[in-house]
């Protein structure tokens, strides 16, 4: 990504101050910049997030199960219809930085120093975004809500994955019946206990292959796991590992087709129909399983239009003369389950029940 020094078209070692090239310049360059960090950002949620949403409150409608009725002689089959369906709802909020100096500072502020400031402040953006993904779908909410209170809407109460609750989902692969479903799991058996005997990978992908299909060679399904526990998957006889990029394979070597647009690192494919991803952000002792091919678990709510509050990360102009010297950085948005059946949340354990990652309970 270029930085600042770039947008401006200067040196990266060029040590002008920003008084001396103007603050509206620097002030369009640095909304330039982020217009690119809110672009990879996009990107990288986009295997957890099905685009942007401004309402509030969603149904989600899918059709039913059961067979056609036999008629005889006169007799009317009795009326039928698709009753899938679950109601979700979104929080929206506000998050921002401020960069506030005197007169002075701002006067003897560098371009050096200003690109320090923007990586803090996209730093900080990632991983507030990241945070509030992973605590969307972590959160199995104990079977009950979280409540967020809309200042225009009131009380929504926002849902997890499917978490054991009474709402009824259509019937999965080899059944005819709608039923509840719990997809916050546990495995029974300690992270240390992952073998062939105990392979997580199985109960993740058979879950999801039985809401959306599975497929002769695989299907697209992501497992994403914590560094802790690579070593172990890579002992299953079950995982075929990916390719280093500094070797070149022979002729009798398989290559796994290399996955795109994923956070982490991809270790290689699960045999049974799986990319297993290394990605540090997973809590220890926990894995997260999506499939690609499904619409994507969450929903990002963003404000009305014309309401002109910024959907990303954005520079605020509190000051045409000045909009650098209390630089405002604000990003209004909300996360929460839309498709509560794309994702299985998998803690290893041996309590009995799934327990919520701590960061995130």
């Amino acid at each position: 990504m270029s930085g600042i020094f770039g947008i401006l078209g200067l040196q990266d070692n060029d040590t002008s101050y920003v008084s001396t090239i103007g603050q509206r310049l620097i002030f369009d360059a640095v909304n330039q910049y982020l217009t690119m960090v809110n672009e990879d950002m996009n990107t990288a949620m986009s295997v957890f997030v099905e685009g942007t949403t401004t309402n509030y409150k969603e149904r989600y409608k899918l059709p039913g199960g059961g067979r056609l009725q036999q008629m005889g002689g006169q007799a009317k089959p009795g009326a039928v219809k698709g009753y899938g369906s679950w109601d979700v709802a979104y929080p929206l909020k506000d998050f921002g930085a401020m960069l506030a100096e005197d007169p002075v500072t701002m006067a003897y502020m560098t371009l050096p120093e200003l690109q320090r400031h923007l990586d803090t402040v996209r730093i900080q953006a990632i991983n507030t975004l990241r945070f509030e993904m992973l605590y969307a779908l972590f959160n199995s909410r104990a079977g009950s809500y979280t409540s967020f209170v809309d200042p225009i809407w009131g009380t929504l109460q926002v849902q997890a994955l499917a978490n054991g609750d009474a709402t009824v989902y259509p019937p999965v692969l080899g059944s005819e019946s709608e039923a509840t479903e719990n997809l916050y799991l546990e495995s029974g058996y300690a992270a240390s206990g992952i073998s062939d005997t105990n392979d997580p990978y199985v109960t993740i992908i058979d879950k999801l292959e039985g809401h959306f299909g599975s497929q002769t060679g695989g299907s697209n399904i992501v497992v994403f796991i914590n560094n802790a526990q690579r070593a172990l998957t890579e002992a299953l006889t079950a995982f075929d590992g990916e390719i280093d990029n500094f070797v070149t394979p022979g002729m009798a070597t398989d290559v796994p087709q290399r996955l795109a647009g994923v956070p982490g690192r991809i270790l290689g494919r699960h045999l049974h129909g799986a990319w297993v991803v290394e990605w540090r952000w997973i809590p220890s002792g926990w894995a997260l399983g999506v499939h690609l091919d499904a619409p994507a678990p969450l929903r990002r709510r963003i404000d009305m239009p014309g309401t002109n509050l910024p959907s990303e990360l954005t520079l605020v102009n509190n000051s045409d003369l000045y909009p650098i010297s209390e630089a405002i950085y604000r990003w209004r948005f909300g996360l929460a389950v839309g498709n509560r059946l794309n994702g299985v949340a998998f803690e290893f354990g041996t309590g009995g029940t799934y327990t919520e990652p701590t960061i995130y309970a």
